[in-house]
């Protein structure tokens, strides 16, 4: 029923004018999520509060409730359509009296609160709804949405990630909010966070590392003490631009965490020499946008100075892990052989103060829309690295849109990884053996045949026929927006 539902509120966010991307799609849905979310929520706490005896004082006022405003009952329990609010009333209400109220709650509760979290996600967020009939379309169907139960919470948060996962094949912009989920997970299987780990995401965008992360040790928590670590204390993200903030926020709530500890701030504003040892974390894993280019003020904060973005992350990262911290970073596979004076003074610093113990090298398409090929860094604070083990993933297919990266792609890695295994696609390389003038770390598989058999017609065939359909694809969206 759910699946249909958020099909059937796509229909009506595509008729919508104001919506015009799978962006817009994820964000528009995101709020009315939210708010249903938080009506559930409460109607929860308030039947507990009563069962317990005790009095319960809800979060929003009566005038500005769910049951109220988007969906008022009759005696029968069925929408009361003579109170409800539809067409230009229902958009006025929304732009002047309910967005005010929601992003005033930032200004008077205390931070890491879900009544803070309710005045910051508010405060990012536009309503783009410009029919008010077709809001209440989609009111209409989100209210038939239920988030009682854990199980009703899975599938929603499982349909949830769909639309992110969409919105990152949608194209290059998208893609900075999602990395496959196979990918996040076996990073986690090799990091082994336990549950008293602090993780950390300093550009978590859709928070995959994090609610992955969450469902991994959800598992272990086997007190109540255990989860409240996992709700409160556990998970720290940062992400700078507003709606990677909210929809991370919003996938993390419906994983089951009901005010998630993302900050909405630009993580590289921070100077990386006056991180304290309270504010350091005992596990990294991350994905930090790359391409990008950093203004001087901001490489300022940085011992090694480069506008890269994601070499400044990686300081950041290196930097924001105490001693015997693990990390796991994506990052172009060019970090590994650059010549610029930045990237050899990063790759020596990574291996002098951590032990880079594994380099996972990802095929080509592992990110929709990014066109470049990516490594995985995996990496023991403390230490210097004395032996690297390589490990090249070959799916044995082309990866795009249609057949993207799995879980079981992951599993060859990950098993021969647990005890740095060799093999046709793993190797290791002695740190010594290194340059010491470049720290030259690409890789070069010795287990390889000499050459690489070409390719068959058929499977070149394929391939641009492939590239046709994304072209193709990619022109449409392109004529939708002209």
């Amino acid at each position: 029923m759910f699946e249909q539902t958020f099909r059937n509120i796509d229909d009506v966010l595509w008729k919508e004018a104001g919506c015009t991307t799978e962006l817009d799609y994820v964000e528009q849905t995101s709020w009315l999520l939210f708010l249903k979310y938080l009506d559930d929520l409460e109607g929860s706490r308030a039947i507990e509060a009563e069962l317990a005896g005790r009095a319960y004082t809800p979060i929003l006022d009566a005038a500005h409730r769910w049951v109220r405003w988007a969906a008022p009952r009759n005696a029968e329990g069925k929408l009361d359509h003579n109170r409800v609010l539809t067409g230009p009333d229902l958009i006025d209400y929304v732009n002047r009296e309910l967005f005010p109220y929601l992003q005033a709650f930032q200004g008077r509760s205390e931070p890491n609160t879900i009544e803070y979290k309710i005045g910051e996600i508010f405060a990012e967020l536009k309503n783009k709804f410009t029919s008010g009939y077709s809001l209440r379309d989609a009111l209409d169907l989100v209210d038939q949405l239920r988030f009682g139960s854990q199980a009703e919470k899975h599938e929603l948060s499982e349909l949830y990630e769909a639309k992110i996962r969409k919105m990152g094949n949608a194209g290059r912009n998208g893609g900075e909010y999602y990395t496959p989920r196979p990918l996040i997970r076996a990073m986690i299987q090799v990091v082994k966070p336990t549950l008293n780990d602090r993780i950390y995401d300093g550009a978590c965008g859709s928070a995959g590392f994090l609610c992955e992360a969450f469902d991994y040790l959800k598992p272990q928590a086997k007190t109540t003490r255990d989860m409240e670590w996992l709700q409160t204390q556990a998970f720290t993200g940062k992400e700078k631009k507003s709606l990677a903030y909210v929809i991370g926020t919003m996938n993390m709530i419906l994983h089951g965490i009901d005010a998630p500890n993302i900050i909405h701030a630009n993580t590289l504003n921070e100077n990386v020499l006056d991180i304290q040892e309270k504010d350091r974390f005992d596990v990294v894993l991350a994905n930090p946008p790359f391409g990008g280019k950093e203004r001087p003020e901001i490489q300022q904060n940085f011992p090694i100075k480069t506008a890269e973005t994601a070499y400044l992350f990686l300081q950041h990262f290196i930097r924001s892990l105490r001693a015997g911290g693990s990390g796991a970073v994506v990052i172009k596979n060019t970090f590994l052989s650059n010549t610029d004076n930045a990237s050899i003074a990063l790759r020596k610093e990574l291996l002098e103060s951590c032990n880079l113990h594994t380099v996972l090298d990802m095929p080509q398409g592992t990110f929709q829309g990014a066109g470049v090929k990516t490594v995985v860094l995996f990496f023991e604070k403390g230490e210097p690295t004395r032996s690297i083990w390589y490990y090249r993933l070959d799916p044995g297919r082309t990866l795009g849109k249609t057949n993207p990266l799995n879980d079981a792609d992951m599993a060859d890695f990950v098993a021969k990884q647990a005890s740095f295994a060799e093999g046709l696609n793993s190797w290791r390389v002695s740190a010594d053996s290194l340059d010491p003038a470049t720290f030259d770390l690409t890789v070069r598989n010795p287990n390889a045949p000499d050459a690489e058999a070409l390719r068959s017609p058929e499977e070149i065939l394929e391939e641009i026929a492939r590239l046709d359909t994304e072209s193709a694809e990619a022109l449409a969206r392109v004529k939708e927006l002209l």
